[in-house]
């Protein structure tokens, strides 16, 4: 089977090529990719190459196939699965596959399975550890965007408070409770909020902060306050940037309590030292950004870890639980973290992409891999239509500039359809 794929090959080195894949094996299955979405950590993946984690040390020799957050259908399975899986069935991948406490990852660290591609080998070790999921959504980008979802679904397990005199760690964030999250405009934190109001475990107190008024206004475009309402959170917008003493006003909205659950969206210290600011008795901060920086470190007040019984954890990712629930809530129509997508484009954008990424403004970048289009904004498709003006491809965007009008502006299942029909892929 003959693919396309970006792979890595060494510090912001990443080419698309067009090679050969291997027959598949018993304990393999060969399968179509048609969307993946560009995670931040595709970027630290290729700005670090071998210096990465998941990178393994021989990629200049063996490069790998980037991008973990993607969704497609089986072509082929082999006969060690042949009794669990078909062909033409959907899926999603967990990348945190953790198989033997390996960090080898889709994405990172295989030659044959990473979303960024048109055809890919499913290696056993993903069956092996429950990680190929099936899906049954009505569009591919919603399973795209399950691994982000699920790495927010994590965040918010992964936070725990304690009972004043016993040992005893209760999981998750505190229900009816005060939530901060902080630099939580960007595609992750618009989820983080979407799931904080529809994910069943609502607190009464929601702020988001940014530092910037046009990603807020998105923000309160996508979730709004009344919507918030609706659930019994009461929710607000704040560009901190504007405040003098912003941890002062903060707390304010707690009648100087604190937050209960503090989210750090993004890697500054600044932000890291105000959500410990924040905290309430029993307060969890969750660094949920990772940073590039490996001696990346704030201050934290330890008074307050001693009497005031405050804490931290990280998570980075999420696990194949948190993949289901991301699922079903999706598949439910409870969240709908299309607001993430800011871009569309094929796979001939995805290299430039990954490697710009932090200089490309908006939110998710999403790729059709069989699709071969420039990276385009959803709110440039009526732009690209009268750039276009007589082709087919001007036509194709006057159409998802329609649809996605049609969806309030975002990204929707019409619109992947219409642009699957003009690439020829039968979904």
């Amino acid at each position: 089977m003959n693919t396309k794929a970006v792979r890595l090959y060494g510090q912001m080195d990443l080419r698309m090529e067009e090679f050969e894949l291997p027959e598949i094996t018993d304990g393999e299955i060969l399968a179509c990719v048609i969307s993946d979405s560009i995670c931040m950590s595709s970027y630290k993946a290729a700005s670090q190459g071998s210096n990465h984690k998941r990178v393994p040390d021989d990629v200049a020799e063996n490069p790998v196939i980037i991008g973990h957050e993607f969704c497609g259908k089986i072509v082929k399975v082999g006969a060690k699965w042949a009794d669990q899986f078909k062909a033409g069935d959907k899926f999603v991948i967990q990348p945190a596959i953790n198989y033997k406490g390996s960090l080898a990852s889709p994405g990172y660290s295989y030659k044959y399975c990473g979303g960024a591609a048109t055809y890919v080998i499913i290696p056993e070790e993903v069956m092996l550890c429950d990680c190929l999921l099936p899906y049954d959504g009505d569009a591919y980008f919603y399973g795209s965007l399950a691994e982000p979802m699920s790495c927010i679904v994590g965040g918010y397990h992964a936070n725990y408070h304690t009972r004043p005199g016993v040992y005893v760690h209760d999981m998750g964030v505190v229900e009816g409770g005060n939530m901060a999250i902080l630099a939580g405009a960007g595609p992750m934190g618009l989820g983080c909020a979407d799931y904080a109001v529809h994910g069943g475990r609502a607190p009464k107190l929601l702020i988001v902060t940014d530092i910037d008024d046009a990603r807020l206004a998105r923000a309160a475009e996508l979730l709004t306050v009344e919507e918030a309402a609706k659930y019994g959170v009461e929710l607000h917008y704040i560009n901190t940037a504007t405040i003098e003493n912003p941890t002062e006003y903060l707390r304010s909205f707690t009648d100087g309590e604190g937050f209960n659950d503090v989210f750090v969206y993004a890697p500054v210290q600044s932000v890291v030292e105000m959500g410990d600011a924040l905290l309430a008795r029993d307060g969890c901060l969750n660094f949920f950004a990772g940073p590039t920086n490996t001696a990346f470190s704030a201050m934290f007040n330890f008074y307050n870890v001693h009497y005031g019984a405050t804490h931290i954890v990280g998570t980075s990712g999420g696990n194949t639980d948190d993949m289901k629930e991301s699922i079903a809530l999706m598949e439910k129509k409870l969240i709908n973290p299309a607001g993430m997508i800011t871009h569309i484009g094929g796979l001939n954008a995805c290299a430039d992409t990954t490697l710009n990424l932090t200089k490309i403004k908006g939110a998710k970048k999403l790729i059709y891999t069989h699709v071969d289009l420039p990276l385009t904004a959803v709110e440039d498709f009526g732009k690209a239509a009268e750039e276009n003006a007589g082709t087919a491809l001007g036509a194709l965007y006057a159409d998802l500039d329609v649809l996605c009008k049609a969806a309030g502006n975002l990204w929707c299942a019409a619109a992947e359809k219409r642009l699957l029909e003009y690439a020829g892929v039968e979904a």
